[in-house]
Order: C-alpha cells, then sequence, then structure tokens
C-alpha cells in the first residue's frame, strides 16, 4: 500500500472509534466476566524427589559416586515416564479412592528433572488445592515404591513434600484483559482495512483526477452537523430553508467552500463568457440541488444577476428550498409562449436572484429538454442574465441531464463523498462524453472536515491537493 494510502486509512479509521470503544468494551467486560464467574479455578501443588544412592554403611570412592550420580541423570527420562505410568497412577487412584482413569489423571500431572541435578518434581493441578497436595504426595510415595521394587535399589528418596497453595495457578486476569483488548482492536482494524480496501465509493482527489481526468472543482465541507449559531444574520427571517447556507452563514466555513467552487468555475471562463451551468450527478440525493441553490447565492453575492432553473422536471425540489410554489414552472412555460417568460420566472427574497421551478410533471421530461423551444428559451434567458444555474436530473438511468449538457457552457459532477462509488461516476462520465459536454470538474460534496486532517482551498488546476477519506 503507498504511503498516501496508509495516511488514508489512518484517517478512515477515525470514524470506527466509537465501534473500537464498544467492541473493546464488551470484550474487556466479557473476560473480566468469564474469569471472575465462569472459569474454574485450578491449583497446583509440587513434591520433589531425589535420585540419590542411599547406603547409610557405604565407603564407595569418590568417582564411584560421581558414577552413581551420572547413571541417575542418565535415567531420569526412565523416571518419569515410570512416575506417569499406568503402574504408578492406578495403584494412586485405588489407594486414594479416586473416581477417574490413569490416562485422565495423567493429563493433569507434570513430572520434570531439575536441570544439572538428580531432583525429580511431581506436579499435579486439580480444582482443590488440597487434593492436588494428597495426589502430589501419593505419587511421590508410589514411585517410589516401585523404583525400588524394580531396579532393586533404595535409591530415590523424598526431598520435599508437596504442600497446600490457596493461590490459583490460573488466575490470569490481566492477561487475559490485554489479550482480549488487544483482540478486540485487531480484530476492528482488520475489519475496517477489509471494508476500506472493498470500498468503491469516491473519496482520493488524486485518484479521480486520475481515473476520470476531471479535475476537483470544489470540495463542499459537511456542514449538516453545524447548528446555526444564535443571532445570525440580521435578516434571518428571510431565509426559507436551512439548506440556504451561503445566505444564512456567509462566514462559515461550508460558505467559504461553496465560493471557492464560484472562483474556481470563473478561473475556467477567463478567456470566454460563462454564462450557463448544469448540475449533475450519478445518483439521487447527492446533493446535486442543494449546491445549485448556493452557487446561485454565491453568485449573487459577486454582484451577478442570476436566474436559478430547476430543469428535474421530474422530482425538482428547487421551489421546496426556497419555499416558492410550483403549480407553474419550466415544463409549463416550455408549453407556452416563451414571450410569456416573466409570468413564470419567480423573485426570491434575495435581491438578485430568480428561480424558474419545475413546474407541472410533463409526460414526457427528455422530449422537452431536447426541443428546440427549449434551446431558444436558454438564448432567450441569457440575455436577460448574467449567470442561469440549471439543477439537472441525476444522469444515470436518466436522459434529461445529458440532454440539457449539450445546451449549456459548463457542467458540473456532484459526487458524494464516500458515498457515490468510482463506477457510478465512471458512468455519468462516459454518458457526458459521448454527447461532448465541456465538464468544468467534479465537486465533492459532503466532505468531512476532521477527516482531512488540515482544511484549505486550492485553485482550480493546482496540482497539490490534499487527501480525503
Amino acid at each position: 500500500m503507498e504511503d498516501t494510502n496508509i495516511k488514508e486509512f489512518l484517517s478512515y479509521l477515525k470514524k470506527y472509534i466509537p465501534i473500537y470503544i464498544l467492541v473493546a468494551t464488551l470484550a474487556l467486560l466479557g473476560t473480566f466476566f468469564y474469569d471472575k464467574k465462569i472459569k474454574t479455578p485450578i491449583y497446583s501443588s509440587t513434591a520433589k524427589v531425589v535420585l540419590v544412592q542411599q547406603n547409610e554403611n557405604a565407603t564407595t570412592s569418590t568417582s564411584a559416586a560421581l558414577n552413581d550420580y551420572n547413571v541417575n541423570q542418565k535415567l531420569a527420562s526412565t523416571y518419569t515416564e515410570i512416575a506417569k505410568s499406568d503402574l504408578v497412577l492406578n495403584q494412586v487412584i485405588s489407594e486414594l479412592k479416586m473416581d477417574t482413569t490413569a490416562k485422565a489423571l495423567s493429563n493433569n500431572i507434570t513430572v520434570a528433572t531439575v536441570e544439572g541435578t538428580t531432583i525429580l518434581t511431581i506436579t499435579v493441578k486439580n480444582t482443590s488445592a488440597e487434593d492436588a497436595t494428597i495426589i502430589a504426595n501419593k505419587i511421590a510415595e508410589v514411585f517410589t515404591r516401585e523404583i525400588t521394587d524394580i531396579y532393586k535399589l533404595d535409591n530415590v528418596s523424598m526431598l520435599d513434600e508437596a504442600k497446600i497453595v490457596n493461590t490459583p495457578v490460573n488466575n490470569t486476569l490481566t492477561r487475559d484483559l490485554i489479550i482480549a483488548g488487544f483482540l478486540a482492536i485487531f480484530g476492528v482494524t482488520a475489519l475496517a482495512f477489509l471494508i476500506f480496501c472493498l470500498d468503491d465509493t469516491v473519496k482520493h482527489t488524486q485518484d479521480i483526477e486520475a481515473s476520470f481526468g476531471v479535475p476537483i472543482a470544489g470540495k463542499i465541507i459537511d456542514g449538516s452537523s453545524k447548528k446555526r449559531k444564535k443571532g445570525g444574520r440580521k435578516n434571518i427571517s428571510k431565509i426559507i430553508s436551512d439548506e440556504l447556507i451561503v445566505e444564512d452563514q456567509p462566514k462559515s466555513v461550508v460558505s467559504e467552500s461553496i465560493k471557492n467552487l464560484r472562483t474556481n468555475l470563473q478561473f475556467t471562463s477567463v478567456d470566454k463568457d460563462l454564462k450557463t451551468i448544469l448540475l449533475t450527478s450519478s445518483n439521487a440525493s447527492e446533493g446535486k440541488s442543494y449546491i445549485a441553490a448556493n452557487l446561485a447565492v454565491s453568485f449573487v453575492q459577486a454582484d451577478k444577476r442570476v436566474l436559478l432553473v430547476d430543469c428535474d422536471l421530474r422530482k425538482g425540489r428547487v421551489h421546496k428550498i426556497f419555499g416558492l410554489p410550483n403549480a407553474f414552472g419550466l415544463s409549463n412555460l416550455l408549453a407556452d409562449d416563451l414571450s410569456n417568460s416573466y409570468r413564470y420566472i419567480q423573485k426570491t427574497n434575495i435581491k438578485g436572484l430568480d428561480v424558474l421551478t419545475r413546474g407541472t410533471y410533463p409526460p414526457n421530461p427528455s422530449e422537452l429538454l431536447s426541443s428546440k423551444k427549449n434551446a431558444a428559451l436558454i438564448d432567450r434567458l441569457k440575455s436577460q442574465y448574467d449567470i442561469i444555474i440549471f439543477d439537472g436530473t441525476p444522469s444515470n438511468g436518466l436522459a434529461d441531464s445529458i440532454v440539457m449538457s449539450t445546451l449549456v457552457d459548463e457542467v458540473l459532477i456532484v459526487a458524494h463523498d464516500s458515498v457515490t462509488t468510482n463506477s457510478a461516476l465512471a458512468e455519468t462520465k462516459a454518458s457526458l462524453d459521448k454527447v461532448n459536454a465541456k465538464i468544468a470538474g467534479i465537486v465533492l460534496n459532503r466532505v468531512n472536515r476532521k477527516g482531512n486532517g488540515r482544511y484549505y482551498y486550492y485553485y482550480y488546476g493546482d496540482k497539490k491537493h490534499d487527501r480525503h477519506s
């Protein structure tokens, strides 16, 4: 993974912080409950025997004693097997009247030699500390007796008897909590990485430009969680919709990002007169109408006379944003004499901004928009306004905006950051390319400001863009 993508992934993980907290909390609580309430405590007790030649009357030389020591060391592995053998364990079970088998008992016994010595340790684990002690001592006793019988030598004796230890050997709460926390973090990170790799949504500026050959004309910061400041503007009572951020809160970050989009568009038309702009998107609910309305207001603030036309004759909602009636609009005008356009264009509470709503839903939207009458209407309106912004339909599955794109100076494609898929965007771009539409760029809407790490604006055509998750 490239370094930039690693940074993107780390930024992407921020959205999983609540999940990290939830999963880690559940894992830690579950582990604590299991260790304290469910897990059975296990106790351990150890007896020690030593392998030496027991001969009180012996007059052996030092070399003979050393030879006996070496022999006993070599026999240590044999003694270990004998201590856990059925021969020994069956006698232990019989003498202690235990309700178990030699195989089952063997699973709870560890026999080992202390390195560099002839000392044998017999460790028994049991759910009872007392039982573990009794069993360990009994095994040592039976083992000593059997070795004497097998080898006819008295070379094994008890060194330390097993003692009761009341501290469970499986009291690993701290370790278990650490492991649970680590697994929770690793699990959520792995899941997030998988989703990140499979995520086909648009979210990387450079990836979009490289993949589609279209610049990012603007990034509209997500202001959906921002609350209206108390006091606000003096003319706040005139604001019809909370969506008109540029009019309501002209100094906000969201408003500045809209104005930045306006500036970028003006840079694209330095050598030509930009009069008509169409906004389209790949799918519905990507913020097209929201951006169109606010972009229109931003042009008004730049001393332009602006007309906002709702050419989504099916589900357009510009009239709702501005609180205007929709009994008559574009569809009705196209069925009337164009000289009567003044009857259908409505003024708004924002001086310099007029709106032509979609009007009555017609049976043939695409045919109306592709008509010569619509082209004539656009030419007529261009003589009356400095800027005309057309709020179009989504392009995937509908021909309306594809038709309109051939009648305007520039087209903006609105994409919902981290929601619109690359495949959907590619389909929109391909549809517009087929009719030689003049695509000014892609507008990334609802960009997560926190996810950007830092926020700044860039001019159209700048190669050093910040990255977004």
